[in-house]
C-alpha cells in the first residue's frame, strides 16, 4: 500500500498508521501528508471485491448521504483512498455525552430516509434482493453458530418445527414490508460524527433492497448502545413522519411498530450467530461481550407478540444463558 501511495500516486507521507478494523478481511489506515489526512482501504481482492463498495458509495452520494469520497482506486491490490471522515463514531460520541442523542439521531433519521429513496429516485442502480432464501441463510447463523457451536444444543424434532415455522413467519414479515435501500449495518459504529452533511456513513458495501424497518432496527435496536423502548418509538414516529413525505408511503404507526420488532428480531436472531461466529471463526472474542445486549433485544420481542411464544418455550431459556 504504501508503495501505490508513494510511487504511483506520488504522495508524500507524513505518517500511515492503522485507523479502524471491521468484522470484514477489510483494514483501514489513516494516511497523513503535510496538509491533509485521508484514509487508505485494503480489501483484499479474493475476500473482499471492491466493486460492490464503490457502487454502493456512488450510489449513496447520488443521495446525497455523506458516505466517503473515492480519490484513488487500485482494483489489482485492492485498494482505495477514501476522504478521512474522522475518528469520532456516533458510539463515542454518545457515550462522552448522552445529551447529544436528539441531534445526532436526528441526523441520523434524515440520512437514512435519503437512503431509502435511492429505491425510486436512482432505478438504474442494481442491488441485490433481500431474498426469502437470504433471510433464512442469515437466520441459520442462530442455529449454527450461538445454539449449536456456542451452547452446545442440538435441536430435537419439535425444537426443529418450531424453528421453521418462526423463520417463516419472520421471512414473511420482512417480505410484506415497503422495499427500499438497506444498509444493512446502519448504526453507531458506522456513524461518523462530521461537521457538514452529519453523520458520514460508512461498512455500506453489503446495500441490498430490503424490507423498510431493516435499518429502523438496526439503528434504535443498536447492538452496541441501548435506548429505552419510549425513546425508540419516539424516533420511530419521527422516522414515520419523514417517510410519509418523502417516500410517498402511508404506513400506520402500529403497523411500523410490529415490523419493526419483527425485522428486528430476525435481525437480532442472525447477529447471536454472527458475534459467535466471529469468535470462534475469526478469533475476534471482543464481540461475545456485545451477546448480552443483542438477547435482551430478543428476549424483550418474544414476549410482546404471542405468536412467538412456542419459539420462547424452546429458546428462551437458551437465550437467557448469554
Amino acid at each position: 500500500m504504501r508503495e501505490w501511495l508513494e510511487k504511483d500516486l506520488e504522495f508524500s507521507i507524513d505518517q500511515l498508521l492503522p485507523a479502524s478494523a471491521d468484522a470484514s478481511f477489510r483494514r483501514y489506515f489513516r494516511l497523513y501528508t503535510k496538509d491533509h489526512t485521508y484514509i487508505a482501504m485494503d480489501a483484499p481482492p479474493t475476500k473482499e471485491p471492491l466493486d460492490a463498495f464503490i457502487r454502493a458509495d456512488q450510489a449513496l452520494i447520488g443521495q446525497a448521504v455523506h458516505a466517503p469520497t473515492i480519490f484513488e482506486q487500485n482494483h489489482q491490490e485492492g485498494f482505495l483512498l477514501l476522504e478521512d471522515l474522522g475518528d469520532s463514531t456516533y458510539l463515542d460520541e454518545l457515550k462522552r455525552n448522552a445529551l447529544m442523542a436528539e441531534p445526532l439521531y436526528a441526523d441520523a433519521i434524515k440520512s437514512l430516509v435519503a437512503c431509502q429513496a435511492g429505491v425510486y429516485e436512482q432505478a438504474n442502480i442494481e442491488l441485490e434482493h433481500y431474498s426469502d432464501t437470504k433471510l433464512d441463510q442469515e437466520m441459520e447463523l442462530f442455529s449454527d453458530w450461538f445454539l449449536n457451536r456456542h451452547l452446545g444444543l442440538s435441536l430435537n424434532k419439535e425444537q426443529s418445527e418450531i424453528w421453521l415455522a418462526t423463520k417463516q413467519y419472520l421471512i414473511q414479515t420482512c417480505l410484506e414490508q415497503p422495499m427500499v435501500w438497506v444498509h444493512r449495518d446502519y448504526h453507531s459504529r458506522n456513524l461518523m460524527v462530521t461537521d457538514e452533511n452529519n453523520p458520514g456513513v460508512i461498512d455500506f458495501q453489503d446495500m441490498v433492497i430490503g424490507p423498510i424497518s431493516y435499518d429502523l432496527a438496526s439503528i434504535f435496536k443498536d447492538c452496541y448502545i441501548r435506548w429505552p423502548r419510549e425513546q425508540q418509538l419516539d424516533w420511530l414516529e419521527s422516522y414515520r413522519r419523514q417517510a410519509e413525505k418523502k417516500l410517498d408511503l402511508l404506513i400506520e404507526p402500529t403497523q411500523l411498530v410490529r415490523w419493526y420488532d419483527l425485522t428486528g428480531l430476525q435481525r437480532h436472531l442472525k447477529v447471536l450467530g454472527i458475534f459467535c461466529r466471529l469468535n470462534y471463526r475469526d478469533d475476534k472474542a471482543n464481540y461475545l461481550k456485545d451477546l448480552p445486549m443483542v438477547a435482551n433485544y430478543v428476549l424483550e420481542v418474544l414476549t410482546l407478540y404471542p405468536e412467538l411464544n412456542d419459539f420462547q418455550t424452546a429458546f428462551g431459556e437458551f437465550i437467557e444463558l448469554t
